[in-house]
C-alpha cells in the first residue's frame, strides 16, 4: 500500500475502487464528476447522501460505524467524464479540520484491498477539503493526493465545480490550502437540489448488499439490504423467518443549519381487515401488551444516529395484527422540503446489527410521510417494504386511514 503526499499519483490496478474519508470527527463526503472543462455537466454530477447514485459513482454512508465513501467504477462512467474529485467537509457547522485532519484511504472496491493512502498535511482554517481525484490520463485511470482546503465549506467547493446550491454562498470559493488539480465528473443520479449535507445515521462497515430494480422479493442471506421506494425484502435469513425482537430507528436533520426539526415517528397497527388496532407515538409509548415499544420523542433531530426508536417483538405481536405502518409526522408544522437524511432502517434488537435501509432521496411540502411497512404474510414471515408516501398531517392520528389504504 503506498502512502501518498500533496500532488502524488499512483496507476489504478482496479476498474472498481472506493475512496473512504475517516477522521475523528463525523464527515460528510461527496463525489463530483467533472469533464474535460473541471465543471459538472449539471447539478445531477454532485453526488452525495441525498443524491447517492449515478452511472459509475455511488455514496455509501457510513454512519458514524465506518467512514462514508464514494465508489468509482471506471468502467460505467459516462463519455466525457475525465475526472472524479473526492471531497470531505466536518458535520458540525463551521468546524475547521485543525487537529482532526483526515485519512482517505483508496481500495479495491471488490475485495477491500488498500491501494493507497492519504492525509493532507498542516490544515489549519479550512471547512472543507477536496481530498483525492480518481482522473484519466492517456487512456489510463489514476488516483492523486490533492488536499486542497476551502474556508467557506462544501458550497464552497460545489460552487468552484460549477453546481448550484441552494443557499447564498458567504464568499466565493476561497482554496485555503495546497494547489490543487482538477475534480471529477458525475454519473445521471435521483434530481435532488443539493443542500449542505448533515449527519447521516449509522449504517454497517461493510458495503450493502442492494437490492436490484425488477429482482423481486429478496432476502437477508446476503447482509444488508438497502431498500429503494416501494422494493420489498423478507425478513428471512437461511430460509428461516426472522421472529426475534427488531428495532426500526427513524431520523432525520435540518435541511438548514440553525434550525430545529421536531418530528414524531410513530407505528400504526393494522389487523387482517384493515382495520386499525392500535397506535404507538410519543404520547403512547407502549401498545399490544408491550410487544411494540417508542423510545420517547426528539424535540430538535440533533445529533448523529437514530432520533427515535420503535422496537418491536415479532414474535409477541397478537395474532390480529398483520400490518405495522411507521410514519414521521411535523407537529410544528414544518414542511419535509425542510429537512435532509430522513431515514428509516430496521436493526436486529438482540444483536443491533443493520438489516434493513431506505433513505428518503426526494422530498414534498408536506407535514407527514409513511416511511415502511411490515406485512405478516400467510407463511407466518414479515416483509418490510419501503414506502416514502406523503401526506398532510402533522399527527399519527390524521396517518391512519392513508396508511390503512397503502397496506
Amino acid at each position: 500500500m503506498t502512502a501518498m503526499t500533496p500532488g502524488s499519483n499512483i496507476p489504478l490496478t482496479a476498474t472498481r475502487v472506493a475512496v473512504d474519508v475517516a477522521a475523528p470527527v463525523r464527515l460528510d463526503v461527496s463525489g463530483l464528476l467533472l469533464g474535460a472543462n473541471g465543471k459538472v455537466r449539471s447539478d445531477d454530477d454532485f453526488i452525495f447522501y441525498n443524491q447517492p447514485a449515478g452511472p459509475g459513482v455511488t455514496y455509501r454512508s457510513g454512519g458514524g460505524t465506518a467512514p462514508d465513501a464514494i465508489l468509482v467504477d471506471t468502467g460505467a462512467l459516462p463519455a466525457g467524464v475525465e475526472r472524479i474529485v473526492v471531497t470531505a467537509s466536518p458535520d458540525a457547522a463551521g468546524q475547521t479540520f485543525q487537529g482532526i485532519e483526515p485519512t482517505a484511504t483508496i481500495r479495491n472496491a471488490d475485495d477491500g484491498s488498500p491501494l493507497a493512502t492519504f492525509t493532507p498535511p498542516s490544515l489549519t482554517t479550512e471547512t472543507a477539503l477536496v481530498v483525492v481525484e480518481i482522473y484519466l490520463r492517456n487512456g489510463a485511470w489514476k488516483a492523486r493526493a490533492v488536499g486542497q482546503g476551502y474556508a467557506n465549506g462544501l458550497a464552497g467547493i460545489a460552487t468552484d465545480f460549477g453546481v448550484s446550491v441552494d443557499e447564498e454562498p458567504s464568499a466565493p470559493p476561497a482554496p485555503a490550502a495546497q494547489a490543487a488539480p482538477p475534480a471529477p465528473p458525475a454519473p445521471p443520479a435521483p434530481p435532488v437540489a443539493p443542500v449542505d449535507p448533515r449527519v447521516a445515521p449509522p449504517a454497517p462497515a461493510a458495503p450493502p448488499a442492494a437490492p436490484a430494480p425488477g429482482t423481486g422479493k429478496i432476502n437477508l442471506d446476503k447482509g444488508r439490504v438497502s431498500l429503494q421506494k416501494n422494493q420489498t425484502v423478507s425478513l428471512v435469513k437461511g430460509g428461516r423467518p426472522l421472529l426475534s425482537q427488531v428495532k426500526m430507528g427513524l431520523g432525520w436533520e435540518p435541511a438548514y443549519r440553525g434550525k430545529d426539526i421536531d418530528l414524531d415517528a410513530s407505528v400504526i397497527a393494522y389487523g387482517p381487515q384493515r382495520n386499525h388496532l392500535d397506535s404507538c407515538y410519543f404520547g403512547k409509548l407502549t401498545i399490544l401488551n408491550g410487544s411494540v415499544k417508542h423510545s420517547g420523542d426528539n424535540l430538535t433531530g440533533e445529533g448523529a444516529g437514530d432520533d427515535e426508536v420503535i422496537t418491536v417483538d415479532l414474535g409477541r405481536l397478537p395474532a390480529e395484527v398483520s400490518g405495522l405502518v411507521f410514519t414521521v409526522n411535523s407537529f410544528s408544522g414544518q414542511k419535509f422540503t425542510e429537512v435532509a437524511k430522513a431515514y428509516c432502517r430496521l436493526l436486529d434488537a438482540a444483536t443491533g446489527e443493520e438489516l434493513v435501509r431506505f433513505d428518503l432521496t426526494t422530498a414534498e411540502p408536506q407535514t407527514g410521510v409513511m416511511m415502511a411497512k411490515l406485512i405478516r404474510q400467510f407463511s407466518g414471515e414479515w416483509e418490510m417494504t419501503a414506502m416514502g408516501e406523503f401526506v398532510k398531517s402533522r399527527t399519527v392520528r390524521g396517518m391512519v386511514k392513508p396508511a390503512a389504504q397503502a397496506l
